[in-house]
Formats: C-alpha cells, structure tokens, sequence
C-alpha cells in the first residue's frame, strides 16, 4: 500500500479545519446554554438551566456506548457527516419552533425543546467519540486542536451572546431577537461543518497518510474517508494476509485497564466541573451589582479561560505527562467546592469571577493533557478505540455532574 509521501503537506490546513470541527461538536449546545437566560424568561417553572442538561446526557451516553462497543466496524466518514447533520437539522428545529410559537412558553413547546436536547444528546455522541477516535490515530495537534475549538464554541457563544445582549437590551422583545439572531447563527455554521467534513478534510494529503497508515494496521473504520480521499487501499483481508500482525490489536477491556488512570482522572475533570458549571452558576450565584448580566458574564469567563487552559500543553515544558500528577491535581480541585459556596453566600462579585477563570482554566489544561498523552504508542485500530472508550467515559461523567448539580438546591425549598 502507497502512503502519501509528503505526510507533511497540509498540516497547518487541517488544524485549522480541526478547530473549526471541534467548534462544531458544541456550538449548538452551547448556544442552548447560553441562552439559558431566554428559556428561564420563557419556562421560568422548569428549571430548564438543569433540566435540558439532564435531558442531553442520558440520551448522550446511551448512543455512545453502543457506539464504542461496536466502534471496531463502523464507517467513521458517516458517523461524523451523520452527527454534524442532526446539529445542524436540531438546531434549525429550535428557530422553527420558536419562529411557530412566537417566542411563548408553556408545556408543550418546552417538551418540545427537551425532545431536541436529546437530539443534540445523540449528535454528539456520534461527533465527539468519532472525531476524537479518529484524531487520536494521527498526530496529537490535531486533538490538541480539535478540543480547543470545542472550548472555543463555548468562548465565541459567549461573546456573542454578550453582542446580541447589548445590541437588543433596550428593544422591544429584545431578548427574542437576539436568541433569534443566535439560533441563525448556529443552524450556518453547523452546515459550514457538515461541508468542510464531508468534502474538505478527507482531501489533505496528511490526513490521507495517517488513516491509510490506520488501515495498513487493520483498521476498518478509515476506509470510506480514504476512498471519499480519493485514495485506494488495502483491505484488512489483503493487510492480514501481507502480515498478519497487523489484525492482532488489544480488545477494548484491555485498553481501558491499562488506562484506567486517565478514565480516572477525566472523571475527577469533568465531576468537579459540572458540578458547578453551568447550573450553579445560573441560578445559585444571588443578586449582584452585574444583574442579569451576572450569569453570562460568569458563563463567558468560565469559556474564555476553558480555551485559554487548552493551549497551554502546547507549550512541551508545562504539559503535565505524569499520570499519578494528573490525578493528585484533578483531585486537589475539588477544594473548590467549598470556595463557590463560602463565595456564593458571603463574596464579591469579583471572587466568584476569579474562582470560575480557575475552574475553566484547570478544566480545559486537564482535559489536553490526558487526551494528547493517552493514545501514545498504541496502533491505529487501538488510538481510535481508546478515543472512543475515554469519551465514552467522560459522557458517563457528564451525566454524573449534571445530576450533582442538582445537590446545590438541598434546603432552597424546592
């Protein structure tokens, strides 16, 4: 089998394209919740702050567990184009909804909007397990990449959000059109995504090395993406016949009990984090100076600091490879319980600022850092398997935090 020869040529492409894919698996969530201020105006009984994020994760990890059990035989390129499509019909379901309700609340479109969050739920599942698999077979830039356009989703709603706040404040129904003008928003970009997936990335020639290098050691899945490439090659019969080592990879259980470590410390990560973020910071944080603006700013800080803290292992002398230290720092995090409430009942303003910078920064460090180190010296088949074991993994956790965060409301009288 040829594997492109200049491995080299357009690296600088596919980062770039890596980030805008990684801005795609949460742009649409992420819009949901930072409009979490319209949906509490316009379903002020329904907790939706907790609820719609409660609705997304069971509906999240279900579909990628079935996914990573049977991740060894499935086509990647209609798994990601699958996942990109439902973002982007999901998210165009939302406008429509609004558009036909003119923006009233009520049961029926809030069951309406819940339905829609376990689609985003199964969206991601397909995007974030296959697009880490498939990343965690090439070069970790694209994963480091890939991951801080996921907090860069978070960053640019934010600061859109913002925007559209202050542009629409003072008019009539301001609120509706500025979520208006953010729902638009989305439902392109997702589209951008579907595209640049589909037509663009299969086409760089380094892209083509490292799947047609993923195939030459049996893996089953790059075959769609190398021939959507333009680019033949082996089959895994032809590869196990040239040399049968080839096929031999460890089995899903072995790879998740040589790095239990990591699935640890992502769950320590992620447990801490949703903990707090985003429904403490919704609705716990009191009354301030900011107003309603409180929220989004803590919101937009907590983004800002996320993608700030996934750029950082790009620096090699402050990555943090040591496992028992990703773990002793993942652990020491959990101080912050204690900091958000003593600072939610008795603090300013500006130290529950300061305290989520830090829970966003430590949040998206953490995160690179097990995610570029884990797949390290594993074959193709076995990067893209791990990928998908530690995402399934955190989707567990994400359910897990989701469902503590609801422990801030003991004794409010709810």
């Amino acid at each position: 089998m040829a594997v492109h020869s200049e491995k080299g040529e357009g690296k600088f492409t596919a980062i770039i394209v890596c980030w805008l894919l990684g801005n795609g698996c949460l742009f649409s969530w992420n819009s949901i919740l930072t409009l979490e201020d319209y949906f509490v105006h316009v379903f002020p009984k329904y907790h939706p702050a907790r609820v719609l994020t409660l609705v997304y994760q069971p509906f999240a990890l279900g579909t990628l567990a079935i996914l990573a059990y049977y991740e060894a035989k499935i086509n990647t390129r209609r798994r990601n184009v699958l996942g990109y499509f439902l973002f982007f019909m999901s998210s165009l379901l939302v406008l429509v909804l609004d558009l036909a309700t003119s923006g009233r609340g009520g049961i029926g479109p809030y069951i309406c909007i819940c339905v829609l969050s376990g689609v985003f739920g199964v969206a991601d599942a397909h995007v974030q397990g296959g697009m880490v698999g498939d990343l965690s077979l090439m070069c970790p830039e694209f994963i480091q990449s890939f991951l801080a356009g996921m907090a860069a989703s978070g960053a640019l709603t934010s600061a859109l959000r913002l925007t559209t706040k202050a542009v629409f404040e003072n008019s009539q129904n301001g609120l509706r059109k500025g979520a208006m003008l953010f729902f638009g928003i989305s439902v392109v970009f997702e589209l951008l995504c579907v595209l640049l997936y589909a037509f663009v990335f299969p086409k760089l020639p380094i892209v083509q090395h490292y799947r047609a290098k993923a195939a030459s050691e049996g893996s089953k899945t790059v075959s769609a993406d190398l021939a959507a490439g333009g680019m033949k090659t082996l089959t895994g019969e032809q590869a196990a016949e040239e040399d049968p080592k080839n096929m031999e990879r460890l089995t899903n259980k072995q790879l998740l009990f040589q790095n239990m470590d990591y699935a640890i410390t992502m769950f320590l990560i992620y447990v801490l984090t949703l903990s707090i973020f985003p429904g403490f910071l919704t609705e716990d944080t009191g009354k301030h100076s900011l107003g309603t603006w409180y929220a989004l700013v803590l919101i937009a800080m907590y983004n800002v600091w996320d993608l700030i803290g996934r750029y950082i292992p790009l620096l090699k002398c402050l990555q943090l490879k040591s496992r028992k230290g990703l773990i002793i720092v993942s652990l020491s995090r959990f101080l912050l319980i204690p900091c958000f409430y003593f600072t939610a009942k008795y603090g300013d303003q500006g130290y529950m600022i300061l305290l989520t910078s830090f829970l966003g920064l430590s949040n998206g460090y953490l995160t690179v850092c097990v995610l570029t180190e884990a797949p390290e010296g594993y074959k193709g088949p076995e990067q893209n398997a791990l990928g998908n074991l530690l995402v399934l993994f955190l989707a567990g956790v994400f359910f897990a935090g989701v469902t503590l965060d609801w422990l801030w409301l003991i004794g409010k009288g709810w």
